[in-house]
């Protein structure tokens, strides 16, 4: 792979889609670099982002609590008020955070409302949350915090041993999931992979 291929599979994986004001916020769950992920989930709320900020993730290898548990008490731990949260615990993959995160959205406030979303999770993984929002919640605007914890900057992705493992597993498995039905493709110029 050439620099031009490398930059091609970067703006493909991790879209630019700056952070609007949204109706709701959508952390989705993790298990790595978690103090990253709540600061800047604070951060946008402080900032008046939005309102209510929906976390989800399950329990994952290695652990007897719920990501969204874990990432719940940091958030609170940080001074985020409980009653911004709503919390999906049962999710174990992208596609339940969505399908699952927006039954559990549904229980505590008029999702039918939500006009747009504000997407909080890994940089690696970013042009996949806004396809699995696509896909299973339609009709909302999406924007995005895409939250880099690798150290590096993004530019140097391909620098650094797992960041660049991470982006090429997703560049990877995105055709696979489209095929499956699981995403769906963003209405954007780089809406083909590359390659």
């Amino acid at each position: 792979m050439d620099a031009a291929d490398l930059q091609r599979i970067a703006a493909y994986v991790m879209p630019v889609v700056p952070a609007c004001r949204s109706d709701l916020g959508f952390l989705f769950g993790t298990r790595h670099g978690v103090p990253a992920f709540c600061d800047a989930a604070c951060d946008l709320w402080r900032d008046g982002m939005f309102d209510r900020l929906l976390v989800s993730g399950g329990v994952t290898a290695g652990s007897a609590h719920a990501e969204a548990d874990i990432i719940a008490a940091e958030l609170v731990r940080r001074g985020m008020p409980e009653e911004v949260l709503i919390l999906e615990t049962a999710a174990t993959n992208t596609e339940e955070n969505v399908v699952l995160g927006r039954l559990r959205a549904a229980q505590c406030m008029d999702v039918d409302a939500v006009r747009s979303i504000l997407a909080i999770g890994k940089i690696c993984a970013a042009r996949r949350y806004l396809m699995t929002l696509r896909r299973h919640w339609p009709g909302v605007r999406t924007s995005l915090c895409a939250v880099n914890d690798f150290g590096v900057p993004v530019e140097r992705w391909h620098e650094h041993e797992v960041f660049r493992a991470r982006v090429l597993a997703e560049f990877d498995k995105i055709p696979r999931y489209l095929r499956a039905g699981c995403v769906q493709e963003l209405d954007d110029d780089m809406s083909r992979p590359p390659l």
